[in-house]
């Protein structure tokens, strides 16, 4: 396989992984349903391997109706062409959602309903009891509360928290320094809970766990020194929601909805909260303006003469 070909299919695989680890953690999907969209998106991705396209980030529509003929061509049931084409529209979202892609591949690959759902976002109380699940006896105790302090004090990607490198913390400034799409570095600024979880963690527990590598660059490591993975992030974030007894799937994603949602509640401005989740397009940050419509509609509900929330209004 010719090597950028290779490097399409490489980062393709990646990206396909990476949704798979969002549906099933926020979708809430059906096991079998994940299953049959991870073999039909495998499929595609033996497609882009086998040369059925030069750019899988910026697909044509000529380049879609190659891949809808090849899968005819496989003798596949129009049903099953059909759950193939769901599941690519719903990976292209995603790759949206992310900026991987453009806006003119989203508006190509029209999303289904599903995808028009609000993002899951957790109230306050609700964040503070999964940033409190962490035990004190336990042997990660300190890691694991500064990986969930600073998730929701960033509202950084899961994978730009797990890439984050020593060098990239400012604690005496209170900020730090994250990449995001493109490489692009931003700086994000950490409150006090954070500032002291990842205080206790640098002096307390990570000199001990990269006794055997102490040159080791990221921040958050695993017992003897390597960095850990985004999946471990995913699998941390829903060991600690579950022990916190929070309903519906929670991710390192809902984390970062929930931080540019309560920003938005407590009258941040959208340009700031784009700027901080590093959107390269405010499109992408609007998802969350529902939060002002509903507190808007909430306050009319209460103080508008009609609103139906005043008792003034029933003596109208």
């Amino acid at each position: 396989m010719p090597s950028e070909r290779l490097h399409q299919y490489t980062a393709l695989v990646d990206d396909i992984q990476a949704f798979r680890n969002y549906i099933r953690a926020e979708r809430g999907l059906a096991d079998n349903t994940l299953l049959a969209y991870g073999r039909d998106l495998h499929r595609f991705a033996q497609w882009v391997a086998g040369g059925g396209l030069a750019d899988y980030l910026h697909p044509s529509l000529r380049d879609l109706s190659h891949y809808l003929e090849f899968l005819r061509a496989e003798k596949l049931a129009p049903p099953s062409i059909a759950r193939h084409l769901v599941a690519l529209k719903m990976l292209y979202r995603f790759l949206r959602l992310e900026e991987r892609t453009n806006e003119s591949t989203v508006d190509l690959l029209s999303s289904p309903a599903l995808w028009e759902r609000i993002p899951h976002v957790l109230s306050p109380e609700s964040v503070t009891k999964l940033l409190d699940a962490p035990q004190p006896s336990e042997r990660f105790f300190l890691r694991d509360r500064a990986i969930l302090e600073t998730l929701y004090a960033t509202g950084c990607r899961v994978s730009e928290v797990a890439g984050l490198k020593m060098e990239d913390l400012h604690l005496d400034s209170a900020f730090c320094k994250c990449f995001g799409k493109g490489n692009k570095q931003r700086i994000v600024p950490l409150g006090r809970p954070a500032l002291n979880a990842l205080r206790a963690y640098l002096q307390e527990l990570r000199p001990r766990l990269v006794r055997t590598a102490p040159d080791a660059p990221w921040v958050f490591v695993s017992r003897g020194g390597k960095g850990l993975t985004r999946e471990m992030l995913w699998i941390l974030v829903r060991k600690y929601a579950q022990r916190a007894g929070l309903t519906g799937k929670v991710s390192p994603h809902t984390l970062r909805h929930s931080f540019a949602t309560h920003l938005l509640a407590g009258g941040a401005d959208l340009r700031t909260v784009q700027e901080l989740l590093g959107h390269a397009n405010i499109r992408t940050t609007q998802q969350y303006t529902h939060v002002d419509r509903e507190r808007l509609r909430a306050i009319h509900r209460q103080f508008h003469p009609r609103g139906g929330g005043n008792p003034a209004s029933e003596a109208c």
